[in-house]
């Protein structure tokens, strides 16, 4: 019986999924053919309406389809056309759909950075380049250290995103521990966190660097399933009893929005040092939501 309401679900999600794209491609098609700014503006808030509305319509499909139950815990006021960035832990791909599910028209469609290669993904990589999502080389650091051009090139297209992501309200997405959590990466890192792996600053640095001033602060989202990690066609099959979410919203220190996080150690320690306070106050967190 869960399988079959894994497909239906499933199938319902193509279609919701089609039926927005469609018109969703022809707006980004005449936003590129706009010469004003402010008209493109404009087209933005069209495209942000659109993704939104494919959102609500597949967490409402989750919410009559499957028993799951949803808690959420939050602190500070969230504002729907803010400034934010938001990380969270990473556990499975069911995390995008929680986060969505628990975000969507309560602060500015949330954009995360992807790799290229999902550009050609189908259908759901025209969207996410029409909504202005940026595409990175993602290189490892063999990669970088015999070419070093291809980390520039990544830090050079992470600064133009954040310069565009300015001028419109836009919530920025970073899983940090820059994987999904396993048993094995815990054990590989010597991880000193009991349910997370090391938290990655780089990328959260160069983030706070390009948009601190306009940033209205970090959302620090600890998510927990209590009957353990699921896969989408858990999600979609009904077999999640309960997830369970905490949010909490930082203001950014001001001793860690003075750049230079490549350049100077000290910078660098302080950033690290704030970045491992926040991971060890989410693995307290995410142990108390998993009811050790």
């Amino acid at each position: 019986m869960s399988s079959l309401r894994a497909v239906l679900v499933l199938l319902l999600i193509v279609a919701s999924t089609l039926l927005h794209a469609v018109p969703l491609l022809l707006a980004a098609l005449f936003k590129a053919l706009l010469p004003s700014a402010r008209l493109r503006r404009a087209i933005d808030r069209v495209l942000a309406a659109l993704a939104e509305s494919w959102i609500g319509a597949n967490s409402a499909m989750i919410d009559h389809f499957t028993s799951t139950r949803f808690h959420v815990e939050g602190d500070g006021e969230l504002v729907a056309d803010g400034h934010y960035l938001v990380l969270a832990n990473h556990q499975s791909w069911v995390d995008i759909v929680v986060l969505q599910k628990v975000f969507n028209r309560r602060i500015p469609l949330l954009r995360f950075f992807l790799k290229r290669q999902l550009f050609w993904v189908p259908v759901l990589g025209l969207a996410w380049w029409a909504l202005d999502f940026p595409f990175m080389g993602r290189y490892s650091r063999a990669q970088i250290a015999k070419n070093p051009e291809l980390g520039r090139r990544d830090m050079e297209a992470t600064r133009r995103a954040c310069e565009k992501f300015r001028e419109i309200p836009v919530a920025v997405m970073n899983f940090v521990e820059g994987t999904r959590f396993t048993p094995e990466k815990h054990a590989r890192q010597a991880s000193p966190y009991r349910h997370l792996l090391k938290p990655k600053s780089g990328g959260v640095a160069f983030v706070i660097d390009a948009m601190g001033d306009a940033l209205h602060g970090v959302l620090d989202v600890t998510i927990a399933y209590p009957g353990g990690r699921p896969t989408m066609m858990d999600l979609m099959g009904g077999r999640i009893p309960e997830v369970r979410v905490r949010v909490r919203h930082h203001p950014i220190p001001t001793e860690v929005m003075c750049g230079r996080y490549q350049d100077d150690r000290a910078v660098r320690a302080r950033f690290q040092q704030w970045m491992n306070g926040l991971w060890a106050q989410k693995d307290a967190d995410l142990g108390r939501l998993l009811g050790e």
